[in-house]
């Protein structure tokens, strides 16, 4: 397992991050325990939760294993934002749910802070100064560490950054948005204003809710019974009909012709693709058992070349939309 700085910040994690929202749900606690043992057991340290998984049984199954752990050797991320009660202040960026949220999010973990935390979704009906102004006064008690986002838009993510420093408030050195083969709607904006800026991708569903790893083939009509990947379990896919296309299918015969050629399976092709790309930090990997954890767990510990990158990559491309394709010719930009 090798380690990479999170951003511009000093935070070092593991270049994978253990995702836990099966916890509670699709992993029950011993399953949930042994998968964390066996993370750390393989040189992972970095593991992500929110107040919202599994109505904060992810939370408090990981808290009661953090328990026997030694708690600074660990780097431990959250989110809040969704809905946590019925009051009308149980949900959004506003101060008084951001601080019970933390305070609550602290309970169930166990622990004293939080290395990464982590906003949900962007609040429009909150002043953005009111979000940021409070998650700086979190850092400055030392509750949280170091700040994070997931789901923003790039022009949000921009915002929040600037507001930040001009008012000299703690940063974000983290986004959370949905990356893979296949989804790469970030690299047109979102990616260059978190390499610009200093803030390191974690991205989530790498492998497109097991889309990636090898079980969907050219000629299928609908997914198998059983499977996670449908329109109604994952709706942020859409359903097959509006998802399931030419280029889609041939990034997946790509994926699968690498992955042979490689000797590797197609998760963890499709994990490595995403761990080398640009601004990258550390994808977020799930596991609803110890078993599925150490196929993943075979991403680590090699790299794709140039070629095989360059394949993968060649296979999902499309043309970009405006104005980038426009800016793509000017003569003076970055490499």
């Amino acid at each position: 397992m090798e380690y990479r700085n999170v951003g511009g910040s000093g935070l070092r994690v593991s270049e994978l991050c253990l995702g836990t929202m099966t916890f509670g749900k699709e992993a029950d606690e011993t399953e949930s325990h042994a998968i964390l043992d066996r993370f750390v057991e393989a040189g992972g340290d970095f593991i992500d939760t929110a107040d919202v998984y599994s109505g904060g049984a992810s939370e408090e199954i990981i808290g009661r294993w953090l328990a026997r752990q030694r708690r600074d050797s660990l780097v431990v991320a959250t989110k809040g934002f969704w809905g946590t009660g019925d009051a009308r202040n149980d949900h959004g960026a506003g101060r008084k749910h951001l601080i019970a949220a933390v305070h609550d999010s602290l309970r169930r973990l166990g622990t004293d802070y939080l290395d990464l935390y982590q906003l949900h979704c962007f609040d429009e009906t909150t002043p953005v100064e009111e979000t940021l102004s409070t998650l700086d006064q979190l850092v400055r008690t030392g509750k949280v560490r170091h700040l994070g986002v997931s789901n923003y838009a790039a022009w949000q993510l921009q915002k929040s950054v600037d507001v930040a420093r001009f008012r000299g408030w703690e940063p974000f050195v983290a986004s959370q948005p949905l990356y893979n083969l296949i989804d790469r709607e970030i690299e047109h904006e979102h990616v260059p204003v978190c390499r610009n800026e200093g803030v390191g991708i974690i991205p989530w569903s790498p492998m497109r809710g097991g889309w990636l790893t090898g079980k969907y083939r050219r000629g299928m009509t609908s997914a198998p019974t059983g499977a996670r990947w449908d329109g109604d379990q994952q709706p942020w896919l859409g359903n097959w009909e509006n998802s399931v296309d030419e280029r889609v299918w041939r990034v997946t015969d790509t994926l699968i012709d690498v992955a042979s050629s490689v000797g590797r399976t197609p998760a963890q092709v499709a994990l490595r693709w995403v761990a080398q790309r640009p601004g990258v930090t550390a994808p977020i990997v799930g596991a609803r058992s110890v078993a599925q954890l150490d196929d993943t767990l075979g991403a680590v510990g090699w790299a794709l070349d140039g070629k095989h990158m360059d394949r993968l990559t060649e296979a999902g491309d499309q043309p970009p939309p405006y104005p980038h394709a426009y800016l793509a010719r000017s003569p003076r930009r970055r490499s």
